[in-house]
């Protein structure tokens, strides 16, 4: 254990966080982090239109949902190449990349232009979370050709007189006209839907994300990672453009008549059941730290059980602590595997609901949140036997973590008296 610690602390977190750092993935992270508002705006009309279960007394919400969490992969399309060329020090440019990337955007969802040429009609879904993984194609790509006639002008600043916003209006003429003749190439010249080709080409992962061993993989990464102290935003650029597009595509299905397939969503990870505390069921932990022996493991329960209530464990991770602790590293792995594959378990079975609703409030209290993604009590069955399995995965280690403090606090009291 130590070995893997040593490991860890050394060599693998300081890559994996340069990596985080890296302009690219950053950039990707921050264009999902300023979407989110929207995506909230989205989880409380889902919740408010949840009355209508009782009393159909709200009127019809849903064009909100689209006008918010349904623009969002038009939106990754402006803020990517946006943020891109902010973190290449290119600021003067960043707006035009990102107005660049929303024009390529919209003609690669491939429109329908009439005849006359009068009216275009787009696929309302493609500017949503199906497209998402178009705008991170598109956002890099206008990114890439910006930044690199960024190193060309023009003009020699040093001679001309010209004001700065000029000189960037003519020298982003070449990029922009490059990147529009491209999706134009594609669109007229070769009729080259290029949604459904990045859909075809990011289909083994998208596939893989939604398998049993995707989903129990990544709840595995998130515990693993989190225990040597590295964000689990880091798998952002992965997990995001699965989840999203698996949520709108359940909302689809359900649209049609037809039941949700698939299980790798936030709604079922973060709101349903895999998050009780935040990653790694530490609400769990928080409790049992409540009743310890130990003075400072109940200092440290009192300190982060409000917090751990809603969802927020970052008090608890670093507090109690379970970052380089192996005594509660295992069973927060353990709980990041095990909560994860029973979750996908029963969920494939059909017994409950597969959540089919934007839903982004993660941080209501479970089983509140459990019961608004899924419309179902038997989900709420479902967490209390989760709830149960992680009891007994965390009870051992605290118990000998609780045991471990106490002997020290013996000892450092009888180190004082003599």
């Amino acid at each position: 254990m130590q070995k893997i610690i040593d490991f860890m602390t050394n060599s693998f977190a300081p890559k994996v966080n340069k990596i985080t750092k890296n302009v690219w993935v950053a950039s990707l992270q921050d264009s999902v982090m300023a979407i989110l508002p929207f995506i909230l705006v989205s989880s409380i009309v889902t919740m408010v239109s949840l009355i209508n279960e009782i009393a159909d007394i709200i009127p019809d919400l849903s064009i909100i949902n689209t006008f918010t969490f349904g623009l969002s992969g038009m939106f990754v399309a402006f803020l990517l190449p946006y943020f891109i060329m902010e973190k290449k020090k290119r600021g003067d440019k960043k707006l035009l990349a990102g107005l660049t990337g929303l024009a390529l955007y919209l003609l690669l969802i491939f429109p329908e232009m009439s005849t006359d040429g009068g009216s275009i009609t787009f696929t309302l879904a493609r500017f949503g979370a199906v497209g998402m993984f178009v705008s991170i194609v598109v956002g890099i790509f206008v990114a890439i050709i910006m930044n690199l006639f960024s190193k060309w002008s023009f003009f020699n600043k040093d001679e001309t007189s010209l004001p700065d916003f000029i000189i960037v209006w003519f020298d982003s003429l070449l990029p922009i006209t490059l990147i529009i003749v491209s999706g134009w190439l594609c669109y007229s010249i070769f009729q080259i839907d290029v949604f459904d080709l990045i859909a075809i080409l990011f289909e083994p992962l998208q596939m893989l994300g939604q398998s049993f061993w995707g989903f129990v993989l990544m709840g595995f990464l998130m515990a693993f990672l989190y225990s040597f102290g590295i964000s689990t935003w880091v798998l952002t650029p992965v997990f995001m453009p699965i989840a999203l597009k698996g949520i709108a595509d359940n909302a689809a299905l359900v649209e049609k008549g037809m039941d949700a397939v698939y299980i790798n969503t936030q709604e079922t990870f973060y709101s349903g059941w895999c998050a009780f505390g935040g990653v790694g069921y530490t609400m769990i932990l928080a409790i049992l730290l409540l009743l310890a022996k130990s003075t400072r493991l109940r200092a440290i329960g009192k300190a982060t059980i409000l917090p751990s209530i809603f969802n927020i464990n970052e008090p608890l991770v670093y507090g109690a602590p379970i970052v380089f602790n192996p005594m509660l590293m295992i069973p927060f792995w353990l709980n990041g595997a095990i909560i994860p594959a029973i979750t996908y378990l029963v969920l494939s079975t059909g017994w409950i609901s597969i959540p089919a609703k934007a839903f982004q409030l993660w941080y209501l209290p479970y089983p509140i949140s459990t019961y608004l993604v899924s419309g179902d009590i038997k989900g709420i069955f479902l967490f209390a036997l989760l709830a149960g399995v992680s009891l007994c995965i965390w009870y051992p280690f605290f118990k000998a973590y609780d045991n471990a403090e106490v002997k020290n606090e013996l000892e450092e009291e009888l180190a004082v008296i003599n």
